[in-house]
């Protein structure tokens, strides 16, 4: 049995806190056009990211992503 992320909640979370892709990619220096492929389900945020995320809008990483379960 295993654990993989479904559907990207980014989008809900910044919607959530009142912030734009934008303003996390000014606080994250991650670009915006990275950011809207994670929104976008084109690419998956690595650990490294989604940390970073989390710590910028103040939420768990297991807030960024629905939990899929093998």
């Amino acid at each position: 049995m295993g654990y993989y992320p479904g559907r990207c909640l980014l989008a809900r979370r910044l919607k959530e806190i009142g912030k734009s892709q934008q303003w996390l990619s000014d606080m994250t220096g991650i670009s915006k056009s990275q950011i809207s492929d994670y929104v976008t389900n084109r690419r998956i945020m690595s650990l490294s990211t989604a940390m970073t995320i989390s710590k910028a809008i103040k939420c768990s990483m297991d807030d960024l992503y629905e939990i899929v379960r093998e």
